[in-house]
């Protein structure tokens, strides 16, 4: 009788865990799904390419700004309950989102979309976490980081198949029948423990103003500040002052309300904020190159969509297989052992890629971000596990919510950061390389003489254009020369910012042993 409850138990783990994850891996994927189609949604809707990426802006302002409510919120309403309304309206939303008549109907259903599974990431880690006692904490967080890891990478591809063989609409259209089927698999499988919902809980309504309003400004400044260069926008100068100004009156909030959004006492703990600033920067590096990797194969060595997604794959795939053996090494090898090697692999793999050229072949490239997913893979199981370890299952939901609140936040910093050094580079290296194309200039002379006799033109006249062109053709290949120490520079200091967090590793602890049998 008594193993027959065992298996019973352990199979209603498993069912949980697909119930949980099944309709994350859907909102983590649409996330990304948009950007392959956005060039067909701006045809379809008459749209400029400024407006359309308000598609893509919207749905992450929304989800940033739901994702640190999600622990307040369940305790407010139940989780259940709340999960089940997030899926309904994801659900719902993207129904809309696909029927959508013009742009300004589009962006409102995204938000709506992105208010409905903001919260499910958080959620399902705390479920995922509650439901499995802590000596599976890693494997719990493997199928966690399964999802969360592969959504990225699959959201690509499964949007441009979709949109080139059916349309864009059907993106979100696909999204309908897994979301009811989440909803019916929710209602069946999911239960609350008892300290979840709290009765009689006051709203906070200052902190969710002042929060909605300081990571919605956030957002968009990351989001839009290198299209608009930055401060030297008034508009993107007056959010950030909005943001900076909002977060600092939400933090003093939060501090004083009676029932809190984010109980920021969490913190007190040494393990849980040494592993929020460690998965902070350790998604900045991630999101920072596999944002600049696709734009270097394609911009600079010519790749195609398809090539420069399969450079992306095999780093995903090596994710995917680390995940599960890191889940398992963790109750056998010291953690802390395996999050350095995470974080060193992560480093080396961005080092690597710091040292690309122009004449850098298929493999060469492809490497690199191999290494940089099996280092995410050992990154990540263990890092979750220790800092989640010492905190209570009464707290597992507000513990998740900022932890996810970090990685996304670390993930945004992390593009924006990269895509204005790659621009900045460009014209810092250009201007040197500049003031060596002079007449008196030795080797400009060699180069300009070769690069005439190549084109070939004849005459006095055909030597003055023969020379124009020279000058032209150098100056393009300045350009790309320019723009290859833009992107080497980028990769190193993302390495750099990678070893700096280092260190943090020694404060955290492996956490409380795990209770006697019976006791979870």
């Amino acid at each position: 009788m008594e193993n027959r409850e065992q298996r019973a138990l352990a199979a209603s783990k498993w069912i949980i865990a697909v119930t949980v994850m099944l309709p994350t891996l859907i909102e983590i994927i649409d996330t990304s799904v948009v950007n392959v189609s956005l060039d067909h949604i701006r045809g379809s809707l008459s749209a400029g390419i400024d407006e359309a990426t308000w598609t893509i802006t919207s749905y992450l302002v929304s989800n940033a700004i739901i994702i640190p409510m999600t622990g307040w919120l369940g305790r407010v309403f139940g989780r259940k309950n709340y999960l089940m309304f997030s899926i309904s309206l994801f659900t719902a939303s993207s129904f809309f989102c696909g029927m959508a008549w013009n742009l300004q109907s589009l962006v409102f259903f995204r938000v709506l979309q992105g208010i409905g599974g903001g919260a499910l990431q958080p959620l399902s880690q705390s479920i995922l976490l509650e439901t499995f006692p802590r000596r599976q904490h890693g494997m719990a967080m493997a199928i966690f980081g399964v999802g969360i890891m592969f959504g990225p990478i699959i959201g690509p591809l499964v949007g441009g198949w979709i949109t080139d063989n059916w349309s864009w609409h059907w993106i979100f259209f696909i999204n309908v029948p897994i979301g009811i089927i989440s909803i019916i698999m929710v209602s069946l499988f999911i239960t609350d423990p008892s300290y979840v919902r709290q009765r009689g809980i006051r709203i906070d309504y200052w902190g969710i103003l002042f929060l909605a309003v300081g990571l919605g400004s956030l957002q968009v400044v990351l989001d839009k500040g290198q299209r608009a260069d930055w401060f030297s926008s008034g508009y993107i100068t007056a959010l950030a002052v909005i943001s900076g100004v909002s977060l600092i009156l939400f933090l003093v909030n939060e501090r004083l309300a009676e029932h809190p959004i984010l109980k920021l006492g969490t913190f007190r703990d040494i393990s849980f904020t040494s592993g929020n600033l460690v998965m902070f920067f350790a998604f900045f590096n991630l999101f920072g190159s596999i944002v600049l990797l696709p734009i270097f194969v394609q911009k600079m060595m010519g790749y195609d969509a398809t090539l420069a997604g399969m450079v992306l794959g095999p780093g995903g795939l090596a994710t995917l297989l680390a995940m599960p053996v890191a889940g398992r090494l963790i109750t056998k090898v010291n953690p802390k052992a395996l999050l350095a090697f995470g974080i060193i692999a992560g480093a080396y793999a961005t080092h690597l890629m710091s040292l690309f050229n122009l004449n850098a072949d298929f493999y060469t490239i492809l490497w690199p971000r191999a290494v940089l997913g099996l280092g995410m893979g050992f990154l990540f199981i263990p890092l979750t596990t220790m800092t989640m370890a010492n905190i209570n299952k009464e707290d597992m939901s507000n513990a998740t919510a900022i932890y996810n609140l970090l990685r996304n936040l670390g993930g945004s910093f992390g593009v924006a950061y990269v895509t204005t050094m790659l621009a900045r580079g460009s014209q810092i290296h250009q201007a040197l390389m500049v003031g060596h194309l002079t007449p008196f200039d030795r080797n400009y002379q060699i180069a300009l003489g070769r690069t005439s006799n190549v084109i070939g033109y004849s005459g006095v006249f055909g030597h003055a254009l023969a020379g124009q062109a020279a000058t032209g053709t150098l100056y393009a290949e300045l350009s790309r020369q320019a723009s290859m120490l833009a992107y080497n520079g980028a990769f190193r200091q993302l390495s750099i910012f990678m070893i700096f967090i280092l260190p943090l590793v020694f404060f955290m602890k492996k956490g409380r042993q795990e209770a006697p049998a019976g006791m979870h």
